[in-house]
């Protein structure tokens, strides 16, 4: 099981055969400098490579009319003059007579990775093509795409492998109406869109981009327009467009590379990580490069780079995810728990004037491109594959030898620190003069060092019950006086923050399990575990993950004490979600009478493997919301990363 790469050099033979401004970004260097960066890092060489087969007439059915198919087909046969008069029937698109070919390709390699990762052949992949797919509709080509290559990879997934909920995630800068015209009637498929609007007056200029449009029928609140855990996806498919990458000219925005490490690290904690991944957009061929090697690095299990720069969000994103939460309140019993939405006012601060066509050829592009130029040569000219450690993840476990599987990234240390250093430590507490302790001890020393200095990238190491607070809080002043400039420490179970830790923003402390939910100082933060799936998701995706995030920590510990009350799958996903926002460095230490499995689901998570499902989803208890809400409402001043709705 690995990760799959799927392509064809011959989808670089179609290419633009006459002056065309709006089109002639969509060239065939989009694939081969894409291509050539992964092979520079030395990612292609750790993938499957898998040639992409043409798919068949039929299986173009799917999605696409028999009649658009065979205009499509006749193209292979026409000159230059009438492939141009043909193009300009349609929007952004131009004809070659390879398109046919190269298009085939193109939703063939998807529908080949959905094949590789349902039959476990490989674990997730990325489909290299192009031409692009999500603008296509039935009987249309439209924005540079012939075929839908994700709608028609979603609709072979239903069909051969009988897949029941099927989650899209289109992160490509312009809406993806092609897909959202295939499924907005069909609730088996969510599909989950954030790109620019502007109010209507972004490409493609259409009204049911909007946060409004929610899908139609049995499909009404499947289409979302900005995924929900509650959905519970057997596979996701992602429109991987790279045209909100800093410096392209299609999008003008300003997402780095590191972003989809970040974004395909999320989403693999979903249907088991299968994820399938298809290129769309992306037209700066140096920012395309390096933000398609941030996501192969992601799919790969490598820990994505942490980000850089304050994390605030913008005004307008959150008046969007307000916009969003309250189109979709009516169909979500999950959005329903915290009471109605308000409706935002149209912002104050739109564009005015005519449509951004933001195209090359115009005066808004040209000013933007050159403001950008600067910024994105600094930006890349400083941004590098974060090396992989020698190891992923080092356990160290006293006790929990017996019946404990680790994943072939996972190496058993029996390394210690050195025994007059664990020593002097240990006088810390009377807790860590006992042996047991005293040799657990060393080795979360050893750890620890290990993570610092760069050689292992997560641990997990027991602690015995009696000594567990002591060796945190060992293991925190370690961390702290060894380099670590921001440390978060989430502690489960019975764990009491240190009462000499400084509240000085060098660390945060997160009780879960707390008596009561308490935000006792901007970092000192308790809350109750709560006791569904609901509101232990809601916990984590909408406290501890914005929470970390917004702190940036360059170490986690995850500490989960005695009676700390987690289930492995559970455990499993805190750590594989802490994992993100720290680059990877986590040391996470478990009660010493833990079973060998919750050490093993640990390890596999901390090499890069999703977690297990939580099983049948139950909602949040008031009790749990409420406690929720009231922290977000005490610490939200502070933590700008916990607020979802703009001021109205």
């Amino acid at each position: 099981m690995g990760t799959a790469l799927v392509y064809h050099e011959d989808m670089t033979e179609a290419r633009l055969l006459w002056e065309d401004p709006e089109c002639e970004i969509e060239s065939p260097e989009r694939l081969t400098t894409s291509l050539e960066r992964l092979q520079q890092c030395g990612l292609e060489q750790r993938c499957l490579r898998l040639t992409a087969r043409e798919a068949s007439e039929a299986e173009l059915g799917l999605v696409h009319s028999p009649e658009y198919v065979a205009l499509v087909r006749g193209t292979q046969a026409l000159g230059t003059r009438e492939l141009q008069a043909l193009s300009r029937q349609y929007d952004a698109i131009y004809f070659h007579p390879s398109t046919f070919h190269c298009a085939q390709l193109a939703a063939g390699a998807g529908l080949q990775l959905v094949d590789a990762v349902l039959t476990g052949a490989v674990h997730n992949g990325l489909a290299l093509v192009r031409p692009p797919g999500h603008h296509s509709q039935r009987a249309a080509a439209n924005g540079f795409c012939v075929f839908n290559n994700v709608a028609l990879a979603a609709k072979h997934a239903q069909e051969k492998h009988g897949l029941q909920r099927i989650l899209i995630v289109d992160w490509d800068v312009h809406h993806g109406q092609g897909i959202q015209y295939t499924f907005e009637d069909d609730p088996s498929i969510l599909y989950f869109s954030w790109h620019r609007y502007e109010h209507g007056r972004f490409w493609p200029y259409l009204r049911e981009s909007n946060a409004d449009t929610v899908g139609q029928g049995q499909g009404r609140g499947f289409t979302v327009n900005l995924p929900w855990n509650q959905f519970d996806p057997e596979l996701v498919l992602v429109a991987a467009g790279f045209d909100s990458a800093i410096g392209d000219p299609e999008g003008q925005m300003q997402a780095t590379p590191e972003c989809f490490a970040h974004l395909t690290q999320l989403l693999q904690v979903l249907a088991g990580g299968r994820v399938c991944a298809v290129l769309e957009g992306g037209y700066h061929l140096e920012s395309l490069s390096q933000s398609v090697c941030m996501m192969v690095q992601a799919l790969l299990g490598d820990p994505a780079p942490p980000l850089s720069g304050p994390m605030v969000p913008h005004h307008s994103a959150l008046e969007s995810i307000q916009s969003v939460r309250a189109a979709q309140a009516p169909h979500w019993r999950s959005l329903q728990q915290e009471g109605p939405v308000p409706v935002p006012s149209p912002s104050n601060h739109s564009p005015e004037g005519k449509p951004s066509t933001l195209l090359p050829g115009g005066s808004e592009f040209k000013t933007a491109a050159a403001q950008a130029a600067a910024a994105l040569s600094s930006l890349l000219d400083q941004l590098c594959l974060q090396p992989t450690p020698p190891i992923r993840t080092a356990v160290a476990l006293t006790s929990l030898g017996a019946g404990l599987v680790l994943p072939p990234d996972a190496l058993c240390e029996k390394g210690s620190a050195p025994q007059e250093e664990t020593q002097a430590w240990a006088r810390l507490h009377e807790a860590l003069a006992k042996d047991e302790a005293l040799t657990a001890l060393g080795k979360v020393l050893y750890l620890l060092d290990g993570i610092l200095d760069g050689q292992v990238s997560s641990g997990i190491a027991a602690t015995p019950a009696p000594a567990a607070a002591a060796t945190l809080d060992v293991a925190i002043r370690r961390g702290l006086s060894q380099g670590a400039q921001r440390l978060l420490c989430v502690a489960v179970g019975q764990l009491d923050r240190p009462s000499d830790l400084a509240d000085d923003g060098r660390s945060l402390w997160l009780n879960i399990r707390g008596k009561e939910a308490a935000a006792l100082s901007t970092f000192h933060v308790s809350v109750p575990l709560p006791a569904t799936t609901g509101g232990f998701l809601n916990c984590v995706l909408a406290l501890v993950l914005p929470l970390a995030y917004g702190f940036q920590p360059d170490l986690v510990l995850l500490a989960l004490g005695p009676a700390h009350g987690l289930q492995d799958p559970q455990a499993a996903l805190l750590a594989a979600l802490l994992r993100v926002p720290a680059g990877g460095r986590v040391l996470a230490l478990v009660d010493a009478e833990s079973t060998p499995q919750l050490a093993g689901v640990l390890a596999r998570v901390l090499c890069g493997e999703a977690p297990p499902s939580l099983g049948p989803f139950s909602m949040a208890s008031p009790e749990d919301t409420q406690a929720l809400m009231y922290l977000r409402g005490q610490l939200e001043p502070h933590w700008k990363m916990l607020q979802v709705a703009a001021p109205v």
